[in-house]
């Protein structure tokens, strides 16, 4: 197959690497809802739902630091294989192990391997992308990954919270990206020797991309953590709750690949000052917002702007770094993240906590009005210098 502008062996490898991401970001989708309303179901608190949460992103950034120089020892596929393989196990092991203090652990072992997979794939995706078209190619890519994710809790809704069934399901999803790894046997970039810059000098050198990541990752994980509780704490059924995640997700869908093309042709710093500020003004419209199909329109429309933060600040990277520098940009753009991730379902969880429910939609909406400021000092800065 040709594709303007694409070597075959490179839509190939695109392919392979966006495929496993997707099947993964299917059974994530799943688990994540899955989890909050089981928590939920036991009596525990929305704070101590946010916390358990939260270990994702402290596994992640504990582990992904790391990722650059063992993919260097063990080779990105073996790497890959690791963590694949380690999705469905734990996945199981959420209802073998029915017991909040267990799944912390738990949680622990599935997030880590998670963030090696994402790095990973990230940078896989990122080294095979023309360089004219990496805004493009991560749009696909988000794309691709947010119907996953919008599949998901699709799926959850169709076969319930409850029993062995959606585990089960979660389980087959992550075992489906065994597949396109098994296909890619040659397609993956070697990594190159020698090391990148460190996390810090990353965040001082690209501060707008590198926090697009920290934003998205509290907006995302709370959302996914904490919408399906929001949703029924104003009086909606858990099945109706978890489908206003598919909503968000479906945003993603509809924006991201637009957004891409964008990214290749115009300052990314002003398409993430705009996607940051309507993400920021949507968020505060979710409490005036009670019915159902209001929400759904809401929620996608929040979801596709606030996932750009993530596509462009991807794109950003990629034109900037290149080698074993673009492995370390992977690496800190995801362990930004995951510190998002970590960060953002606590404070959210108490926010509803404090203003139940509505502290909720105020948080969100407080993060993306912290990242516009932030951006305009440094357009301001920029223009000054």
């Amino acid at each position: 197959m040709h594709v303007a502008g694409f070597a075959r062996s490179q839509v190939a490898s695109i392919t392979a690497a966006i495929s496993c991401v997707a099947a993964v970001g299917i059974g994530l989708s799943l688990s994540i809802p899955l989890l909050s309303i089981e928590m939920q179901r036991l009596g525990i608190s929305n704070k101590l739902i946010g916390i358990n949460t939260a270990i994702a992103g402290l596994a992640s950034m504990i582990v992904v630091p790391f990722v650059p120089r063992l993919a260097q020892r063990y080779g990105l596929l073996p790497l890959l294989w690791a963590a694949v393989l380690t999705g469905p196990v734990t996945m199981i092991l959420f209802r073998i192990i029915y017991d909040f203090v267990a799944w912390f652990p738990l949680r622990f072992a599935f997030s880590a391997a998670l963030g090696i997979l994402f790095v990973l794939s990230e940078y896989w995706i990122t080294a095979a992308a023309p360089a004219g078209h990496r805004g493009l190619v991560m749009g696909i890519y988000a794309t691709v990954l947010a119907i996953g994710l919008a599949v998901g809790p699709l799926l959850l809704a169709a076969v319930g919270t409850e029993g062995w069934l959606p585990y089960l399901l979660g389980t087959a999803l992550f075992a489906l990206a065994i597949i396109p790894l098994s296909l890619a046997r040659n397609l993956s970039p070697a990594i190159e020797p020698g090391s990148g810059p460190g996390i810090r000098s990353l965040v001082r050198a690209a501060p707008i991309a590198t926090f697009a990541a920290l934003v998205f990752g509290a907006m995302e994980t709370s959302a996914y953590a904490l919408l399906p509780v929001y949703g029924i704490e104003v009086g909606l059924d858990a099945a109706d709750a978890a489908l206003l995640l598919s909503a968000v997700a479906l945003g993603n869908v509809g924006l991201q690949i637009p957004i891409g093309l964008l990214a290749d042709r115009v300052d990314q710093r002003l398409i993430l000052l705009a996607c940051t500020a309507c993400s920021a003004a949507g968020a505060a419209l979710i409490p005036l917002i009670r019915d159902m199909t209001g929400l759904m329109l809401l929620m996608f429309a929040w979801g596709g702007l606030s996932g750009a933060l993530y596509t462009i600040g991807l794109a950003h990277l990629g034109a900037r770094f290149t080698g074993a520098a673009l492995v370390s940009a992977n690496a800190a753009f995801v362990f930004l993240y995951n510190v998002g991730l970590t960060a953002g379902p606590p404070i959210v969880g108490a926010g509803m906590d404090l203003v139940p429910p509505y502290g909720f939609a105020l948080v969100l909406s407080g993060f993306g009005v912290a990242y516009a400021i932030l951006i305009l000092a440094r357009l301001r800065a920029a223009a000054s210098s």
